[in-house]
C-alpha cells in the first residue's frame, strides 16, 4: 500500500497546481552587502506553502490563503525575518542580517529544545548544508573529521568510525549516532556502520554532536558521545537534486581505481497536509588494500617473516595462525606407531605454522553501498503543529570490518522503519531495525577452512613431521630439513586463481559453521519505542520536559555469532527521564537545566543519569558564554558482551549474561594425555562456564612458562555489568573583539571523567582437567610426586584460550581540551584553526590483564582557509589536520601508529541559471600514505569531481 502510495504521488508530482488567490513579489538582498540572495525559502508562517527566490533574488508566491498572513524568509547562515502580508498583491524588499559568528546558529540536541550554539549549556559541533557545500572532504560524513575533538578512524572506504574523548575502536559501542531520532548501530555488531547505511547527502539538513557522557536525556551508550542527523522535511525542501560524483583512489597497494557516488532527492508537498520524498544513493569504489605482512606474536610486532620463521604468522595473512609443536606431533605419532621410537629426539622443540593465504587472495575488494529513503508526511491540521511521519530506509552494501578477525561485509543489508506522531512540544515514536549479514564471512577462518578443505591439519603437520624425521636420517641440516618438510607437506596446495582454490573458497564462505566455514550469518533485530513531552504550555516558571524510552532485542544468528541455537533470544531495556531549566538573573542571564534518567536492562540492575549544568551569558551583547557541568552516563553491555558464543581462532569467545555460560561448549578438543596416566587420549569439550569460574590468567600463564613466576594465578573473572562514567566540564563560548569591525570567535572545553566498571575482555586459559586452586592432584610417573592436575594440562598442553567479558576494577581516567577559534582575514577570508588535547590516566599494574584501548592521540590540530565568494560564484576550502603518534590496543593486534599530517582542499563554482554546483577537491592530497589502525589497508589519496542539481 505504501509503496502505491509513493507510486502516485510521484506521478502527480509535475501536474499538482494550487489555485492562487493572493500574490506577493518581492526581493531578498544581504542587509551588509545589499546583495541580492539566490534560493531563500520565503513559505507561510507553520504551513509548508512556499517558494524560493531566483539566482536574482527575486520570488513571486501565489497562494490560496487570503490575507492577513506571516511571511517568514530564511536562507542558512542568516537570521530568520518575518513579513505581515497584509494585501493582494503586495510587493516586499526584505533585507536578512547574517548570522554574527557560527554561534548563532540553532540546535535542538544538547537540551532537547531550540537554543542557540552559544547558549547551549554542554559542548557541541555542528554541520549543516552550507558546511557541506563547503567541505573539502569527498562526503559530508568524512568532512565530519575537521570538526573540533572529533577523531574518524577508516576501517575501509565504506566505512569510518566517528568518535569522541578517547576509547576509540571500529566497534564503538559508546558513541551513538541517530538518524531522523533512529539508532543508526547494527542490531548484532552493535555500532553504526558508518555511513554505509545511513543518509544521502542531499537529504541532510544538520549534523549535531554532542562529545562526551549524555546519558541523562539518551541513555544507554550515549556514553562517549551522541551524533543527530537529520533529514530535510519534504514540507519545507521540495524539489529535485541530483548529485554525480566521480573520481579516483590512489594507493601504492591497489594502484589508481575509479569510484562513482550518485545521489537523488525528491520532494514534494501535494497540500498543505500531505508531502512525501524519496531519496536514492549509489556509491562504488575499491576499497583500500591491507597489506602489512609483518610477523607477529601474541597480538604484537615481532622479526622475522615467512623465510626466517617457521611459526610464522603474517598481519595481513589468515590461516598461517593454525600451528603445533613439531615434537609434540612427533610423539603422537610414535605413541600411534607411524614414527619409531626415539623419533620425536630428532625434532627441535619449536613450533610451525600451517602456510596461510594473503588478505587480497580472500577479500573481495570492491566497496558498495545502495541506499533508499522515503518519507510519507501528513499534517491533519495543515500547519506544523502535529505532524504524522511514516519513514522507511533500506540500505545494502560492500565494506571491510576489522574486530577480533578481519571481516568482509558483503552484501549486508539493513532496513529500518519508524512511525512518528510530532507536534510543537512533543514527539513519540517507534521503529524497527533488521538486518541480514547476506553473503559476509570472516577472512582468517575462510582461510583456515580452505586449508583444512583440501587437506585437514592432522594429515599436514603428520606429513611435516614424517618429512622432517626422514630429511634429517638422510643427511640433512635443520634448515634442509624444513625446507623439504613444507614442501612436502605443501604438495597439491590450492592456489588462488585455479578452480580448485574458487571451488573451497566458494564452499567454505557458504558455510555457518566455523568448524567447516566462514560465513557470517545473521538476521537480528530490534524494536524501539521512545517519546518526549515538553510541558511549556502548562507550567510557566519553568520548562519541564518528561521522556522515556523502550527497546526489545531479538538475536537471530542460528547459533553462528551468540548461542541462539535453539531460536532467537529476546531480551529488553527500557529508561525514563525528566529535566528542568530554568532562567534567572537580569535579562535570564543565567540558565540552569537540570535532568535524570532511570534505566533498567533485563540482566542488570537499574541505574540513575543525573545531569546538572550552570550557563551564564555575560556581555553588553550576551555573547560570552560561561558554562560548567557536571554529567554522567552509562553503557549496558552489548549484545555480544551477554550472548556471543564464537570461535574466533585464537580464543572463544563467550559473554557473561547468567544464562549464556551453560549455552556454549567448544567444539570437540583433543587432549593429547602427554606425561600423564590418569586422563587418557581422546577429546573433551569445554563450557563457557569454565572460563569465568575454573581459569587462569593467560598473562601469568605467559609467565609461567617463561619461568618468570612459579604458578599461574587463577583468573578472577565477575560477570559483566553496566559500565559508568562522570564527567566534569567547564567551558566559554564568547566574541572577542580585536578592533573596527574584526572580531575572533572563542570555543574553549576542559573536562575531567571518572569510569567505574570499565567494561573490559579479560584473556583467560582453562585447563582441560584439574582445578585452577590446585585442590586436585596427581602423581605424574611411577612414584612420582603428586602435582595439581591443571599444571599437568598446562605441561601437556591440554588447556584452551577464552575471552571474557567483565568489568575492570581499575582507577580509570581521562581528561582533555578544545579550543576553537574562528575570525576573518584579509578579505573576509574564514579562517579557523582548532587544538585537542586527550590524555589517557590508568596504572596497568593495578590490573595487569586489562587492555582499555584509548587509541586516541593526545594532541590534534585543524585548520581551516577558504572563502565562498572569492570573486563571483566560485568559492575554495582547505583544511589540514595534524596528530601526533599514539598507542592502538585491541584483540586484532596492539601497535604504535605513526603521526600524520593530511591536507584537503576543494574549489567550487556555482552556475545560478542551471542552479547547480560544481565542485573539485581531494583528500590527502601530500600522497603520504597512513594507517588508522594496524591490520587496515593504508589510506592513500582520493581525487573528486562533482556535480550537484538544486531544483
Amino acid at each position: 500500500m505504501i509503496k502505491k502510495l509513493i507510486l502516485l504521488a510521484f506521478i502527480a508530482f509535475s501536474s499538482v497546481a494550487m489555485v492562487g488567490q493572493t500574490t506577493v513579489t518581492g526581493t531578498v538582498t544581504d542587509a551588509k552587502t545589499g546583495e541580492t540572495i539566490p534560493g531563500a525559502n520565503i513559505k507561510i508562517s507553520r504551513k509548508a506553502l512556499g517558494t524560493t527566490t531566483d539566482f536574482d533574488g527575486k520570488f513571486v508566491l501565489d497562494v490560496s490563503d487570503n490575507p492577513p498572513f506571516t511571511l517568514e524568509i530564511s536562507v542558512l547562515g542568516f537570521h530568520v525575518e518575518k513579513v505581515e502580508i497584509t494585501k493582494n498583491n503586495q510587493k516586499v524588499m526584505v533585507s536578512l542580517v547574517e548570522n554574527e559568528t557560527s554561534l548563532d546558529e540553532i540546535v535542538v540536541s544538547a537540551s532537547r529544545t531550540p537554543e542557540r550554539v552559544m547558549e547551549s549549556p554542554v559542548t557541541i559541533e555542528r554541520m549543516d548544508s552550507r558546511a557541506i557545500k563547503n567541505t573539502s572532504a569527498p562526503s559530508f560524513y568524512d568532512g565530519l573529521e575537521n570538526l573540533k575533538g572529533v577523531d574518524v578512524n577508516t576501517n575501509s572506504l565504506t566505512f569510518k568510525s566517528v568518535n569522541t574523548r578517547g576509547f576509540a575502536t571500529f566497534s564503538n559501542t559508546r558513541f551513538m549516532q541517530l538518524v531522523d531520532g533512529m539508532d543508526n548501530s547494527s542490531p548484532a555488531l552493535n555500532f553504526a556502520l558508518g555511513n554505509l547505511l545511513g543518509m544521502s547527502e542531499l537529504d541532510v539538513n544538520t549534523v549535531e554532536l554532542l562529545p562526551g557522557a549524555s546519558s541523562a536525556l539518551y541513555g544507554a551508550n550515549a556514553f562517549n558521545g551522541i551524533m543527530f542527523m537529520t533529514s530535510k522535511n519534504p514540507f519545507d525542501d521540495q524539489g529535485i537534486s541530483v548529485s554525480l560524483k566521480g573520481g579516483i583512489t590512489s594507493q601504492e597497494a591497489a594502484g589508481d581505481n575509479e569510484f562513482y557516488d550518485f545521489n537523488i532527492r525528491m520532494a514534494h508537498a501535494f497540500s498543505d497536509k500531505f508531502a512525501a520524498k524519496a531519496t536514492l544513493s549509489y556509491l562504488k569504489g575499491e576499497e583500500w588494500h591491507a597489506t602489512d605482512y609483518r610477523n607477529t606474536k601474541d597480538g604484537v610486532y615481532v622479526s622475522g617473516d615467512r623465510d626466517s620463521d617457521r611459526n610464522y604468522d603474517g598481519l595481513n595473512v589468515y590461516g598461517d595462525e593454525v600451528s603445533t609443536n613439531l615434537r609434540g606431533v612427533a610423539q603422537t605419532l610414535e605413541g600411534l606407531g607411524i614414527l619409531p621410537a626415539g623419533a620425536s629426539a630428532l625434532l627441535p622443540d619449536e613450533s610451525v605454522s600451517r602456510t596461510g593465504y594473503n588478505e587480497s587472495d580472500l577479500m573481495s575488494y570492491e566497496a558498495k553501498s545502495v541506499k533508499f529513503g522515503g518519507s510519507l508526511n501528513y499534517r491533519p491540521w495543515g500547519n506544523d503543529r502535529l505532524e504524522i511521519i511514516w519513514n522507511t530506509k533500506f540500505g545494502i552494501g560492500n565494506t571491510i570490518y576489522q574486530g577480533t578477525n578481519r571481516y568482509n561485509i558483503k552484501d549486508f543489508f539493513m532496513e529500518q522503519h519508524k512511525l512518528e506522531l510530532k507536534g510543537k512540544n512533543f514527539f513519540v515514536r517507534g521503529y524497527v531495525t533488521n538486518e541480514d549479514a547476506g553473503n559476509s564471512y570472516d577472512s582468517r577462518f575462510a582461510a583456515i577452512n580452505i586449508n583444512r578443505y583440501w587437506k585437514d591439519d592432522n594429515t599436514w603437520f603428520g606429513q611435516y613431521t614424517g618429512a622432517f624425521v626422514q630429511g634429517t636420517l638422510g643427511g640433512l641440516n635443520a634448515e634442509e630439513a624444513h625446507a623439504v618438510a613444507r614442501q612436502t607437506a605443501e604438495a597439491g596446495r590450492l592456489l588462488p586463481g585455479t578452480a580448485g582454490f574458487k571451488a573451497a573458497f566458494d564452499q567454505v564462505t557458504a558455510d555457518p559453521s566455523l568448524v567447516t566455514g566462514a560465513k557470517f550469518q545473521d538476521n537480528t533485530k530490534y524494536y524501539h519505542a521512545d517519546g518526549n513531552l515538553n510541558l511549556q504550555d502548562y507550567i510557566d516558571w519553568a520548562e519541564f520536559q518528561v521522556g522515556g524510552s523502550y527497546r526489545l532485542y531479538s538475536l537471530n544468528s542460528s547459533g553462528s555469532i551468540f548461542t541462539d541455537y535453539d531460536g532467537p533470544i529476546k531480551y529488553n531495556e527500557y529508561g525514563v527521564y525528566t529535566q528542568v531549566q530554568k532562567k534567572f538573573l537580569e535579562e535570564d542571564r543565567l540558565k540552569v537545566t537540570a535532568s535524570i534518567r532511570y534505566d533498567k536492562a533485563q540482566n542488570f540492575e537499574g541505574n540513575f543519569s543525573p545531569r546538572i549544568s550552570f550557563a551564564y551569558a555575560g556581555g553588553e551583547n550576551k555573547n560570552q558564554n560561561f558554562r560548567a557541568s557536571f554529567q554522567t552516563g552509562f553503557r549496558n553491555p552489548s549484545t555480544q558482551d551477554q550472548y556471543i558464543g564464537l570461535n574466533a581462532g585464537r580464543a572463544y569467545l563467550v559473554g557473561s549474561a547468567p544464562d549464556n555460560l551453560d549455552r556454549y561448549s567448544t567444539q570437540s578438543l583433543i587432549v593429547s594425555g602427554t606425561g600423564q596416566n590418569f586422563t587418557g587420549s581422546g577429546t573433551t569439550t569445554v563450557s563457557g562456564r569454565s572460563a569465568y569460574e575454573n581459569a587462569f590468567s593467560a598473562i601469568s600463564v605467559q609467565n609461567f612458562a617463561a619461568g618468570k613466576i612459579a604458578a599461574p594465578i587463577a583468573a578472577e573473572v565477575a560477570l559483566v555489568k553496566p559500565e559508568r562514567v562522570t564527567a566534569f566540564e567547564v567551558g566559554y563560548r564568547g566574541i572577542v573583539n580585536t578592533g573596527d569591525t574584526k572580531r575572533i570567535t572563542v570555543d574553549l572545553s576542559v573536562y575531567y571523567n571518572q569510569y567505574e566498571d570499565f567494561i573490559a575482555n579479560k584473556n583467560v586459559v582453562v585447563p582441560f582437567y584439574g582445578d585452577v586452586a590446585f585442590t586436585q592432584t596427581a602423581p605424574v610417573g611411577p612414584g612420582g610426586s603428586l602435582v595439581p592436575l591443571s599444571l599437568v594440562a598446562l605441561g601437556s598442553g591440554d588447556f584452551v584460550a577464552f575471552q571474557t567479558y567483565t568489568n575492570s576494577a581499575a582507577d580509570i581516567n581521562s581528561y582533555g581540551a578544545t579550543i576553537g577559534l574562528n575570525t576573518k582575514v584579509f578579505d573576509d577570508f574564514n579562517l579557523g584553526l582548532n587544538y585537542t588535547y586527550a590524555k589517557f590516566d590508568f596504572d596497568q599494574s593495578s590490573d595487569p590483564d586489562f587492555e582499555a584501548g584509548f587509541n586516541t592521540p593526545e594532541h590534534k590540530v585543524k585548520l581551516q582557509f577558504g572563502k565562498t565568494d572569492l570573486f563571483k560564484n566560485f568559492g575554495f576550502n582547505i583544511n589540514a589536520r595534524w596528530q601526533d603518534e599514539y598507542r592502538w590496543e585491541s584483540t586484532f593486534l596492539d601497535a604504535t601508529i605513526a603521526s600524520r599530517t593530511v591536507l584537503d582542499a576543494q574549489i567550487n563554482y556555482s552556475v545560478p541559471t542551471w542552479k547547480s554546483v560544481f565542485k573539485l577537491g581531494g583528500a590527502n592530497l601530500t600522497g603520504k600514505e597512513y594507517l588508522s589502525a594496524p591490520g587496515v589497508g593504508a589510506i592513500g589519496s582520493q581525487y573528486y569531481l562533482s556535480w550537484t542539481i538544486n531544483n
